[in-house]
């Protein structure tokens, strides 16, 4: 395996405040420990008050860690020798509105320290890339929520850093504003680019990443590949028989193989969803239908989608989150 660019063991963030009851202690991050490695897309996901953002913001040094310790493309978090090689697309960017993309761009660029003649080239090739080629010299004010995020992708990726760490980058965008961050987030997975993105939304962290860490509480619950994390024994075999009259089940499969069937009339079959473990069980189904002289028309496996995964893992902690996250950090 190679370095990891993040690297995280035992992070741990606690807030106290005041309150009519007294002191009161908030643990926003737990213990957390994840790796992500050159040219992933990572995944982190969780409900709101779960501890993303404050896990983000130990990362960027912005907030200190009570414990633990964690590496930037093995650099300590918090260094200006990290932080010059980090990309960062906060969720909601703000740009004053007498900018364009282009002068925005160039005032990014001084804050990072980069040349006119380095701003400017960069400037055409990333407007380019997020889809504002023509549109660059146009007031901010005009732009929709879709466009001010891909602006936010040109900004973080100005001076060329290695690992981006995008914050909710579809939240509040519609399908086509969704579908156009998808693109430039694949486009820069394609270009050997690290990303870590922190999101709630379970669709758009399905589409994109290529591996993901659910966290709840400030705990992680799960990491890995999305595939996964799937429960093994909640597949389900959707098979569509051919036919008139129901065939005998039991008779097809009997007590040996010990199938859970539901059995549905569709159209002009009869459809069976089957849970079952493994593909030898699968393939055991599919041999005892043929054997039976069914015709098969429709087969499919269907595995635990990445919401009921998230829902079984974090369970009541979706609904009743903390909101301390947000209030104190």
């Amino acid at each position: 395996m190679p370095d990891p660019i993040v690297d995280v063991h035992q992070l741990r963030k606690t807030y106290r405040s005041l309150s009519l009851t007294g002191r009161r202690r908030i643990d926003a991050v737990r213990g957390v420990s994840l790796q992500a490695y050159p040219g992933e897309v990572f995944g982190l996901l969780g409900p709101n008050g779960a501890g993303k953002t404050t896990l983000i913001k130990m990362l960027l040094g912005v907030v200190k860690p009570s414990s633990g310790h964690a590496r930037l493309l093995g650099q300590p978090i918090g260094s200006s020798a990290a932080r010059s090689r980090v990309g960062y697309l906060p969720e909601s960017l703000r740009v004053d509105r007498h900018h364009s993309a282009r002068s925005a761009l160039r005032y990014y660029g001084r804050m990072s320290g980069m040349t006119s003649a380095e701003i400017h080239s960069r400037s055409d090739e990333l407007l380019k890339l997020v889809g504002l080629e023509g549109r660059d010299r146009e007031s901010v004010r005009r732009f929709s929520k879709g466009m001010y995020q891909r602006l936010g992708l040109a900004q973080a990726l100005l001076h060329d850093p290695d690992l981006l760490v995008l914050d909710e980058p579809t939240d509040g965008l519609d399908p086509v504003g969704r579908n156009e961050v998808r693109k430039v987030i694949d486009r820069l997975r394609e270009g050997g680019k690290t990303i870590f993105l922190n999101s709630h939304i379970l669709q758009e962290v399905e589409m994109v990443c290529t591996r993901v860490a659910i966290l709840a509480k400030g705990e992680i619950k799960a990491i890995g590949p999305i595939d996964e994390l799937a429960h093994r024994d909640q597949q389900k075999l959707i098979v569509e028989v051919l036919g008139e009259t129901e065939p005998d089940w039991h008779a097809i499969f009997g007590d040996s193989m010990q199938v859970e069937i539901e059995s549905t009339r569709v159209r002009d079959a009869f459809r069976l969803s089957i849970a079952v473990v493994d593909q030898d069980q699968i393939n055991a189904v599919v041999d005892r239908l043929r054997r039976s002289d069914q015709s098969i028309a429709r087969l499919e496996v269907r595995r635990e989608s990445l919401e009921e995964t998230f829902m079984r893992l974090v369970g009541t902690d979706a609904i009743d989150a903390v909101a301390g996250e947000e209030v104190l950090s």
